[in-house]
This record gives structure tokens, C-alpha cells and sequence, in this order.
């Protein structure tokens, strides 16, 4: 029998909810429930109001602050704070990471409650209980290492853990696979699973609809602030979900392209690149050739130095020990300033931490890279600004009310794009994409496949980093896979199948050489 046909005690409902910023709704009397020991996804756009409705249910937006209701275990809930909500058994875990890089993994655990004798934090309970509570998860994780020395994917497990450690009864994971590679992505799965066993109520918002047919028992679907469907996961289809999220069919998320790639723009030759001099190499022997209108993909597990490659190329990262990078048969400049001026830029991973100042305006954040061809005697032309910024936000289409609105009040998809915008004012002949899709939604995933494809017929090269092997397969003309930081072969993406590339990825060091080809 599954969980939804037991229909247990409800945990966490809520009924009616509107919220307004501005005058203008995020919320538009949304009702939702959540049994215990049920999984239930939450669905949607970006800007669908999913992030409205966790900040009510984890008291971020304050009770008095809405219209509607809230109730936990079928009691009246009214947070003022989050420290309510949380002391009502309501644990979120955020897309944007919480945790502090200067402590260890352990004092991040008990981060606010630490365990203590005598007035004093006893270390030796502390560190033995956060690694028993690893363990019991088979986290691959030391409680006595320091969170900063640690990879996306093992931060997002480690906030994880501190909220199992608070014995929550309702838990919130807001797009908690969007770091994660494949073999994290079953360890968290398998940690939902048993903690549903277990009769915590989970919530879980995702944008991949593999994960969340594969976990949950209901699902919900938000769109423009209305709850727009409420489905039984055996009883639907991806694509039915898909059709209420967006409000319309998605017959192809790739699009077609029919371009025939031109001259060489980036060349790679022999590369072998380490952290610092007396390092060891983190790549070695990487080989590649992208030309004009063609997407080279590259892929491979976390750790394998996907993001380093492109940090190198784009002279942000690492000690070049041999080998050649060059730009339309030129040697490239080893500084991201130099890179811009010759043509190639950069999309980071993480668009808040790297590729945007948040605070700042639509037209600030667009103008970044290319800040020095608006200057004119030391100063910038806002005219300029503003006309570039107008322009770039119209070809991308990005959502939002004027070029002056602060970058953090747009949805992920929008501030996306602005991170992308910012790049191409830069007029690149290359463009180096590292997950330019992560964490946003399907809807706004198409705009950006939509935006390469205009990109590359219009005769730029692309290097596109994506832990998703469909998004590889249906973006590239070839894809690179990476193993250990070296290549593992090179492959026509409408040649290959997903378990070659995935194999690839797993290859070892000593079969690197045999995957290879031109």
C-alpha cells in the first residue's frame, strides 16, 4: 500500500494564503497539506510563489504579514520568527546554503544548541554525536573537517544532517538535489526515504521530476501564485505536471538547430594545470577544439574538474604546468580581464555568490562585464548603461518591472539570465557556461536552450558544463567527459548513449586514453 492511500494524520496545512509585495500577489489563496510520513512535492515556475510559501510555513514572512491560515498538527500556527516556527518542528533547508565555512562540520550541526557541561560546550559529545548521525546515513563526511574544505554537493548533505539532528517533524528541502551528482542524488533519496519511515512530514521542491516521481506521494503544482493541480504520483505523468506548471505543452525542451560549425575559436592543447606551483595536477592531458556555432558539452561526476577547466581557460583558477590555450588561433590572455577584452566570458555556477551582486540594479549587475566600454574620462555613461541594459533585457527577455529594480527581487530563471546578459554584453566570441540551467524550472530551462541555440546560430562557440547527461545529450554537438581531471573521451552527442557517458564518467585513470576520439 502506498504512503498516500494510508492517509495519516495531517501535520501542516494551510488554507487561503495571499501574500502581496508591492501591490502585486504572490500568493492568490493558495491551500496546501502535508501528512506525516508523507513526501509531498511542491511544483513550479520560478516566480510560481513556491519561495512565498516556504518563507509563511518557516515564519520568514510573519504571521500578520499574509491573509489565510496556518496549522500544525491541528493546532493554529502564527509565527513571528523562524525560532517559532522551528520550535514548532519545522525545519527548512534552503537552495542557498546556511552554513558557516570558518567552522567545522560538526559545530555547524549544533550550530545554536550545542551540547554542554559545566557552562562549557562539550566538544568530545559533540563531535561524537554529529559523526554517529553521518554515519547513520552513510555520509562519507568527518565531523572534524572544516565545512570550507568542502564541495557543493557534501555542504548541501551536511545542511541535511543539521536538520535530522533537531528531530523536525516537518522538513522542508527546497531544491536539494541541485548541487548533488548522481550517487549524492541517491543518498539523499534513500535519507528522505527513511526518514518518512520514520513519520517525518517532508515537503520537497524540485525542478527534476525524475526525483520527484521517484520519492514522492503527492504532488502539488503552484503557477502564478494559485495551486493549480494536486495530482497522486502513481496516478500521473510527468508531462501532465509539466503541462500545469507551465500552463501550456512543451512538445520539444531541446530545440532544433541546423548549423554547420565554421572556424576554430578555442583550441586546448596537452593541458595539465594544478591548485598551486608545488601542487599536484588536478587536470592532465585535456585535449579539445570548440568551433563557431558549435556547443562542445562536458561532462563527468563531481570532483572530476569540470568547473576547473573552465575557471583555467578563463584565467580565474589554477597553475598552468604545460600546455596551450588559444582564441582564434591566438595564445589566451591567463586573467579574466584579458579574456574578456579577446573575446572569450565566463557564466559561473553559483550566479549569487559569483556572477551577481544582489543588492545592486538590473542595470548594474548587466553592465558589469563590459564596464569599460561604457566608461568614457573615468566615468561611466549611464546613458550607455541604460541603453545596453534595455536592450540586453528585452533579447533575453528577462522579467522585471525597470532596468533600476535590485537583482534579489527577481525568480532564479530571471536572475539567470542576467547573469548571462552581463556575459554577452561583453560580446564574446566564446562562451564558457557552467550549469547555466541549475536550480531554475523547466520554463525557464527552455529560454536559456532557446538563447544558446540563437547564440551559436549567430557564430558563437559554446563550452556548456551540466551535471544532467539529457541536458548534454540534447544541447552538444560533442561532449567531453572528464574522469579524475583527465579526459575521457570525446563524443558526437547524437552517436552515444547515456550509459557510454556515464561510464566515461567512471572511468578510470588508466582507461582514460581508450575513450578518446576526435
Amino acid at each position: 500500500m502506498s504512503h498516500s492511500a494510508m492517509r495519516p494524520e495531517i501535520a501542516l496545512r494551510a488554507r487561503g494564503l495571499v501574500k502581496r509585495f508591492a501591490g502585486v500577489a504572490a500568493l492568490r489563496g493558495v491551500d496546501f497539506e502535508l501528512a506525516a510520513g508523507e513526501v509531498h512535492a511542491l511544483c513550479g515556475e520560478n516566480g510560481a510563489g513556491k519561495s512565498t510559501l516556504i518563507k509563511i510555513l518557516a515564519g520568514v514572512i510573519p504571521h500578520g504579514a499574509y491573509e489565510g491560515e496556518v496549522h500544525v498538527a491541528g493546532e493554529p500556527a502564527r509565527f513571528r520568527s523562524v525560532r517559532e516556527s522551528e520550535a514548532r518542528g519545522i525545519a527548512v533547508i534552503h537552495q542557498e546554503l546556511a552554513l558557516v565555512d570558518e567552522m567545522t562540520v560538526a559545530e555547524n550541526i549544533f550550530l545554536g544548541h550545542e551540547p554542554t557541561r559545566y557552562g562549557f560546550i562539550d566538544h568530545q559529545r559533540m563531535y561524537g554525536a554529529a559523526q554517529r548521525l553521518l554515519d547513520r546515513f552513510d555520509l562519507d563526511i568527518a565531523a572534524d573537517r572544516q565545512v570550507g574544505d568542502l564541495g557543493i554537493g557534501q555542504k548541501q548533505l551536511v545542511e541535511i544532517a543539521k536538520a535530522i539532528e533537531r528531530d523536525s517533524t516537518v522538513l522542508i528541502l527546497d531544491e536539494p538535489s541541485a548541487a548533488l551528482t548522481g550517487g549524492e542524488v541517491e543518498v539523499l533519496l534513500q535519507i528522505v526515504r527513511e526518514l518518512r519511515q520514520r513519520g517525518v512530514a517532508c515537503l520537497y521542491i524540485s525542478h527534476k521530476l525524475d526525483e520527484v516521481f521517484a520519492i514522492a506521494d503527492r504532488i502539488t503544482v503552484l503557477r502564478d501564485g494559485d495551486s493549480v493541480g494536486r495530482f497522486d504520483t502513481q496516478a500521473t505523468q510527468p508531462d501532465v505536471v509539466v503541462r500545469h506548471m507551465v500552463g501550456r505543452e512543451i512538445a520539444e525542451l531541446y530545440p532544433r538547430r541546423d548549423v554547420s560549425p565554421g572556424e576554430v575559436l578555442l583550441e586546448v592543447e596537452d593541458l595539465c594545470v594544478a591548485d598551486s606551483d608545488d601542487g599536484p595536477p588536478r587536470l592532465a592531458d585535456i585535449r579539445f577544439s570548440v568551433r563557431a556555432g558549435e556547443v562542445l558539452g562536458i561532462g563527468g561526476l563531481m570532483g572530476a574538474g569540470r568547473s576547473e577547466l573552465l575557471h583555467h581557460v578563463f584565467g580565474a583558477w589554477g597553475r598552468r604546468r604545460q600546455g596551450s590555450v588559444r582564441i582564434a588561433g591566438r595564445p589566451l590572455a591567463a586573467s579574466p580581464r584579458a579574456c574578456l577584452r579577446q573575446g572569450v566570458a565566463l557564466v559561473c555556477e553559483d550566479r549569487k555568490r559569483h556572477g551577481l551582486v544582489l543588492g545592486q540594479t538590473l542595470a548594474f549587475n548587466l553592465s558589469l562585464s563590459s564596464i569599460a566600454g561604457l566608461a568614457r574620462r573615468g566615468w561611466i555613461d549611464s546613458d550607455r548603461e541604460m541603453h545596453g541594459g534595455g536592450g540586453a533585457r528585452d533579447t533575453l527577455r528577462i522579467v522585471a518591472p525597470h532596468l533600476q529594480c535590485a537583482v534579489e527581487t527577481l525568480s532564479g530563471g530571471n536572475q539567470q539570465k542576467v547573469v548571462l546578459g552581463k556575459a554577452l554584453m561583453s560580446e564574446p566570441r566564446v562562451l564558457l557556461l557552467d550549469e547555466p540551467t541549475r536550480g531554475i524550472d523547466v520554463g525557464a530551462k527552455q529560454e536559456i536552450y532557446r538563447l544558446i541555440r540563437e547564440l551559436t546560430s549567430g557564430g558563437l562557440a559554446v563550452v556548456m558544463v551540466s551535471s544532467e547527461l539529457p541536458e548534454l545529450m540534447g544541447m552538444s554537438d560533442r561532449i567531453l567527459m572528464l574522469a579524475g581531471g583527465r579526459q575521457s573521451g570525446i563524443f558526437a552527442s547524437g552517436d552515444v548513449s547515456a550509459e557510454t557517458l556515464l561510464a566515461a564518467a567512471m572511468a578510470t585513470t588508466a582507461g582514460c586514453e581508450q575513450g578518446r576520439t576526435a
